[in-house]
Order: C-alpha cells, then sequence, then structure tokens
C-alpha cells in the first residue's frame, strides 16, 4: 500500500493526516500550543512548539496507522502564512515568531509604501503594504532590534521552518512566499526590485518552488525526530488558504470557498492574473502552477468566538466537559434559538484590526446596541453574523472586479456549524457545500505530494477523482432581506468609528 501525509502547522495547532490514495483517512492526531501577545495588537509564538507539534503528531500517526513508514510517498507541508522565522549561523532560531494577525508595523508599512509607491508596490507584489505581511515584520525587526537582525541568516515562513527541520533546506512555495511581500506575483519569483528597494538580502530568503515540485527529502536526524522514513519527499505544500482550495476542489475558475478558522477567508480561483488596483483584497499564486486566486480575509473570525468562550464561556466549557461535547456545539444551539438581528445587536470583529476590506491595524472590535435586554446567547449570534457580514464586505468586492463564482463551498471549524452554513448561504444569497473530507489543508497538501511524487497526474485530476461534496445550504430569501437591513447599519459603522480608533490607538 502507498500513503502521503499532509502536516497542516495552524495557529492553534498542528494537526497531521495520513491519508491513502483514493484520499481516505487513516489516522491523524493533532498538538496544541499558545500564541503569545507581549503587547495590545501583537502575536507572537515559538517556531520549537510548532517543530515538538510536528514530531508528536508524526510519531501518533504512524503509531495509530500502524503502517511502514516507508509506504509514505510523498509528505505536504501547509501553515499559517506571513509569520516570520529568523536563524542564526547555527540555525538556531533569534526570536519568537511574530505571526500574522500581529499589528505592530503599522508605521513600517507607511515606510515601504513611501519607498516603492503604492501604484508600483500593487503591481509587484499584487498587494498594498500590509501590517499581517512578512517584509514589515521583517523592516520593524531592522529598526527596533538590530542586534537580532544582524544575527539573521536565514528568513523562513512558519512552515517552511518545519520543512527546514525535516530536510535541511531553505525553501519556500509560491503559494506562501506570496505574502511575504516581497515575491513578483505575477512572475512567480522573488523581486529584486522590491529587496534592493528595502534594503533586504536576497540571500537570507529561501528557494521558490511551485507547490507541486519536491523541495527536499527527510534527513536521518528528522526521522530520529520524527518516525518519518529517510529520504521521504517533501513537495512544497502551500499556505494555509491555497491548501484548503486543493483539499475542498477548488482548483479551476469559477469555483470558490469560505473558510471559517482563527481568520475568515472567502477565496476563488483565477487562471487569469487579476489585482484589485485598490488592495482591498489580496491576490497570490495559488498552489496550481500557472494559476492565481484571489481573497478577502478578516483577521479574527473563529478567534472572534474562541475569545468570547475562553473569556466569557466558562459555563459552557464545563457543561461540555460533563456531556462529552465541544463547548461550541453548545454555543451553537444557543444561538440558533436566537432572532436574525440578534434583538438589534451588531458585532464588528476587528479584534486583530481588519484586512478587507479597511486595511486598518487599528480598528478593535465592538458590540453595537448592547443593552440590558441581551443575553450571552444573542451575543455568541452577534458574533457568527457579524463575522459573516466581514465575509460578504468580501464577497461584494469580488463581485465588483466582476469575479462572482459559481459554486461556494466552506470549510474549516466553522464549517461543522450548521447555523453558520445557513447564515452565510442567506447573507451571500448563493448555495453553500461542504466536502464528504473535512480535512482542508491537510488533504489539500496530500494532494500535491500525491502529484510532486508523481501518483497522480495533476492537481485538477486528482481533485476530480477525491473531492465529493456533502451537505447543502440553499439561501432562504425572506432571511437574506433581514440580514440586509443588519448588514447595512454594519457596513456604516466602521466609517463612524475610525476616526475615534485612531484616536484611541494615539493615547500611550
Amino acid at each position: 500500500m502507498e500513503y502521503l501525509l499532509g502536516i497542516d502547522i495552524g495557529t492553534s495547532g498542528t494537526k497531521t493526516v495520513l491519508f491513502d490514495l483514493s484520499g481516505n483517512v487513516m489516522a491523524s492526531a493533532s498538538s496544541e500550543y499558545p500564541m503569545y501577545q507581549p503587547k495590545n495588537g501583537w502575536a507572537e509564538q515559538r517556531a520549537e512548539d510548532w517543530w515538538n507539534a510536528v514530531c508528536i503528531t508524526c510519531k501518533s500517526v504512524l503509531s495509530k496507522s500502524k503502517i511502514a513508514p516507508a509506504d509514505i510517498k510523498g509528505i505536504g507541508l501547509s501553515g499559517q502564512m506571513h509569520g516570520l522565522v529568523m536563524l542564526d549561523e547555527d540555525n538556531k532560531v533569534i526570536r519568537p515568531s511574530i505571526i500574522w494577525c500581529d499589528n505592530r508595523t503599522a508605521e513600517e508599512c507607511k515606510e515601504i509604501t513611501q519607498i516603492l509607491g503604492t501604484e508600483k508596490l500593487i503591481g509587484i507584489t499584487a498587494n498594498p503594504a500590509l501590517t499581517g505581511f512578512t517584509a514589515s515584520k521583517i523592516m520593524w525587526v531592522k529598526k527596533h532590534e538590530p542586534q537580532n537582525y544582524a544575527a539573521c541568516k536565514h528568513i523562513l515562513l512558519p512552515k517552511d521552518y518545519i520543512r527546514f527541520m525535516l530536510t535541511g533546506e531553505y525553501a519556500t512555495e509560491v503559494s506562501d512566499a506570496s505574502g511575504m511581500q516581497l515575491l513578483d506575483v505575477p512572475h512567480r519569483r522573488w523581486s529584486n526590485e522590491v529587496l534592493d528597494a528595502l534594503e533586504i538580502d536576497k540571500a537570507l530568503l529561501g528557494k521558490v518552488y511551485e507547490s507541486v515540485e519536491i523541495t527536499g527529502r527527510i534527513t536521518q536526524a528528522a526521522s530520529d525526530s520524527t518516525g518519518l522514513s529517510v529520504d521521504t519527499p517533501v513537495i512544497g505544500g502551500a499556505g494555509d488558504n491555497a491548501a484548503a482550495a486543493v483539499g475542498t476542489g477548488v482548483v479551476s475558475d469559477g469555483k470558490a470557498f469560505t473558510t471559517i478558522g482563527s481568520s475568515g477567508v472567502l477565496f476563488t480561483h483565477t487562471s487569469r492574473l487579476a489585482i484589485d488596483p485598490k488592495g482591498r483584497v489580496h491576490t497570490f499564486c495559488c498552489a496550481v502552477p500557472g494559476a492565481w486566486h484571489v481573497m478577502g480575509v478578516t483577521q479574527a473570525a473563529g478567534l472572534s468566538l474562541k475569545w468570547f468562550r475562553d473569556n466569557l464561556c466558562q459555563d459552557y466549557v464545563a457543561k461540555a466537559k460533563k456531556r462529552g461535547v465541544s463547548s461550541y456545539t453548545l454555543m451553537d444551539k444557543d444561538a440558533e434559538r436566537v432572532p436574525i438581528g440578534c434583538n438589534k445587536l451588531i458585532y464588528l470583529p476587528y479584534l486583530m484590526g481588519e484586512r478587507t476590506p479597511h486595511l486598518d491595524p487599528n480598528c478593535r472590535g465592538v458590540f453595537f446596541g448592547l443593552s440590558a435586554i441581551h443575553t450571552k446567547s444573542d451575543m455568541i449570534r452577534a458574533i457568527m453574523e457579524g463575522v459573516s457580514y466581514s465575509l460578504k464586505d468580501c464577497y461584494s468586492i469580488l463581485e465588483e472586479m466582476g469575479a462572482r463564482p459559481d459554486e461556494m463551498m466552506i470549510c474549516g471549524g466553522g464549517a461543522n456549524s450548521e447555523l453558520w452554513r445557513q447564515m452565510l448561504s442567506d447573507i451571500y444569497s448563493c448555495e453553500v457545500k461542504t466536502t464528504v473530507s473535512k480535512e482542508g489543508p491537510a488533504l489539500g497538501v496530500a494532494i500535491l505530494a500525491g502529484v510532486g511524487a508523481g501518483l497522480y497526474s495533476s492537481v485538477e485530476d486528482a481533485c476530480a477523482e477525491l473531492i465529493k461534496t456533502d451537505t447543502l445550504q440553499k439561501p432562504i430569501h425572506e432571511n437574506t432581506e433581514k440580514y440586509e437591513k443588519f448588514y447595512s447599519i454594519y457596513k456604516a459603522l466602521y466609517g463612524k468609528l475610525k476616526e475615534q480608533y485612531d484616536a484611541l490607538n494615539s493615547i500611550d
């Protein structure tokens, strides 16, 4: 028998899944780790925690499946994008990774824009300067931690640090590299013009591959730590959203998906390069060679619900533990009893600033309309609706660009909620589908590994064979009309609050 391994290095934890060549799950394992916030708006993680989680989950999967490690014919890597990992000359991690949802780099983004100009920057990197992206993080370290920058010999992204630990190779691939703001996205290579302008040494960066190419093979040291077989090929893989696209079959024009994980994403595939000159949505290289994707991102989607659960819903957590169910299941059931509009309560999901469509690191979360009538159930549903409205913002921009999808899939933790799936169908006013497999990014990079190992002829052919749809939500017209009334208020609130967000942020 032949198998493929998908490793997804996420923000809350790492999940490793073993698949057979028909896409069936043979074994899976997860391991969580913390996120650190030294200051308001900052977000960091320890790269060593990711590696420990990979070692734990790989050993667990091999133990559960009882297969011979040599039967794994390819390994694909997925993971959170944009995080800055810096290694010294001895390949030791210099400082905690500044991850995707960190917002400390607003000033550096201004500097990048001033140096290159908005039009040129978007023309080359397909995106405006964003606090979440890696380039501004590099500039921040250069300015505020010069000793760390001077010691840095290699810069990697989160999943590519794991690649290095597995193979000893300094490498990345086009989808993840697109989020660094250092890649020439139209031409799928590092941009010498951007690197020279920002005075970042190209030698710090790894080699760029397509997502289906072999980037290295498991070393003896990695084999000793993980149990994986020496010389097993490690394929380029993809950033989390590009991997999820493959795992949900969104690999051809007209197809799109929504994911509700820590962040929320609306992603559509395109074989034709499309860049929003206003920079409201992101254009990246996708995992299908020669193609791109356009996506809108809300920073705190599932993160908003997790924040509320962890801080204000310990009663749900305790009750769920007694019943042996997920606390989110109980929260979902209570939210379902609340009417659309949450008794006139609206939530703005800006806990970590926002990317689409506002590009504003200073905005923050808001419950608008809160009164003594409201309960936890109202607030839970308001969070779900607010996140959905933020994704509607993304959907509206795609429509404006002429990229409205014909088919919408949904994945991520939010896809487990029938209430949330129906909510999105009503708010988008389109059908929303799930896939039979819920493994998303892990399955996506396993498919990429299979293509790289020569077990499938192409990404498109593999997806046509392996990806099957499951549940379907159709929009309910009267619900769509109700949501539209609250969405119009939601859209207006950011503009009303922007000046006060900036004023609040300016206070020492």
